[in-house]
């Protein structure tokens, strides 16, 4: 009998992560299946690690996939070949579609229009809507009209509230299973060398290059302002992809600090109450994600996906705007929106020193709240559910093919 084929879509990096969960769900599950996918943003690196074929081109764009916040970068995107890229991908879409018996669809509007193209049965987990960022949501005609089609199966949504109110509004085929970004993030075991007297800060600067190594060095100012003013021991651990790892002799000369073995060292920080000097470090690994994020008492990040992952289990965060092009304040405002009181963004502009002293002051006043704590833990299982929303939807999946 032939493998039932599944054609993945999606439209920004951390769908790709998403799709990626579903996958590894069906592979777990011992079904044959033949999967493929084709990534609309990026290069699809996320595919790639998973092993899944793409059946078209990709290029990262100088947006990242985020134009949307700025306009300009929308005409940087289409002076680097958007408009011709995207007709190849939709045409690989159209060519290959023939040979899957369902399109599993990640992302907004433009995933959606993709998935209905094909003309093959679809699934959406909608991760660009939520009742948290919008109130009511407003689909607009078109994106109502393509999740209404009796092509589209079901629609996943990134959280609960969102589910009923799409309920509500007659999209009777919408529902809550969980949020993939949530699974995966069980600690593997990996000593972070930590100080048990001493609070655990996480620094998440992004993925994606160039932006995540300036993220980096401006994360460097605020780490050497927080070891001055603290009134907590307090310990810094990055979590990095492999390509910044990479660049972490030049980030150290440009920000003044010495590199030795993943270790950044920042030497003569002059500390509240103490008359000697003293030395900060920030160790950074590219492999302990989830045990940077399961051990620290506070993260401070300038990022998307690994943000919601820190809110959803539990944890305070803190954000200071960059010079994007995707963390800015208005994407953290947003961001802001959608994950409620657990995250607070400091400054409305590019870090300044005065946002960074404002950061540092924020970073040690919330170590200290215990009340406010126990609300993030609140918080963050109300906005993101618990884990496992890749199994269920996996599940649908192989029931419904």
């Amino acid at each position: 009998m032939k493998s039932k084929g599944i054609l993945f879509l999606s439209n920004g990096h951390g769908e790709d992560a998403i799709n990626c969960q579903i996958v590894s769900a069906l592979r777990a599950s011992g079904a044959k299946l033949d999967l493929a996918a084709m990534p609309i943003v990026g290069d699809g690196d996320a595919y790639r690690r998973s092993s899944l074929p793409i059946i078209g081109p990709t290029s990262q764009m100088p947006s990242g996939g985020v134009f949307y916040m700025n306009p300009l970068y929308l005409l940087k995107d289409v002076g680097a070949g958007l408009i011709a890229l995207t007709w190849q991908q939709l045409r690989a879409v159209r060519t290959h579609s023939h040979s899957y018996d369902l399109v599993v669809a990640t992302g907004d509007i433009v995933a959606a229009a993709i998935a209905r193209a094909t003309a093959r049965p679809y699934i959406i987990f909608l991760s660009a809507h939520s009742s948290y960022y919008e109130g009511r949501v407003n689909l607009g005609l078109i994106l109502w009209q393509l999740l209404s089609s009796e092509k589209c199966l079901a629609v996943f949504t990134r959280d609960a509230v969102t589910a009923a109110e799409l309920n509500r509004q007659g999209l009777k085929k919408a529902e809550f299973a969980g949020n993939p970004v949530m699974d995966s993030l069980s600690a593997t075991g990996k000593d972070l060398q930590l100080i048990a007297s001493g609070r655990a800060i996480a620094l998440l600067p992004g993925s994606r290059l160039p932006e995540a190594k300036e993220n980096l060095i401006l994360l460097l100012k605020l780490v050497k302002q927080i070891a001055t003013n603290s009134t907590l021991p307090v310990q810094f651990r990055a979590a990095l992809v492999p390509s910044l790892m990479l660049e972490l002799d030049d980030i150290a000369a440009q920000a003044g600090w010495l590199h030795r073995e993943g270790k950044l060292i920042y030497q003569e920080i002059q500390q509240q109450g103490s008359e000697k000097a003293a030395t900060v470090e920030v160790i950074c690994y590219s492999d302990a994600f989830a045990d940077i994020l399961q051990q620290s008492n506070l993260v401070i990040g300038m990022t998307g996906s690994a943000i919601e992952q820190a809110v959803g289990l539990g944890k305070p965060v803190i954000t200071i705007p960059g010079n994007g092009p995707s963390f800015t304040y208005r994407f953290a405002e947003a961001q802001n929106r959608l994950l409620g009181d657990s995250v607070q963004v400091i400054g409305t502009k590019p870090a300044n020193s005065e946002i960074i002293q404002e950061a540092a002051k924020a970073v040690d006043r919330t170590l200290q709240q215990k009340d406010y704590l126990e609300t993030c833990v609140k918080n963050g299982l109300e906005r993101m559910g618990p884990a496992g929303g890749s199994q269920q939807i996996a599940n649908y999946i192989t029931n419904n093919l």
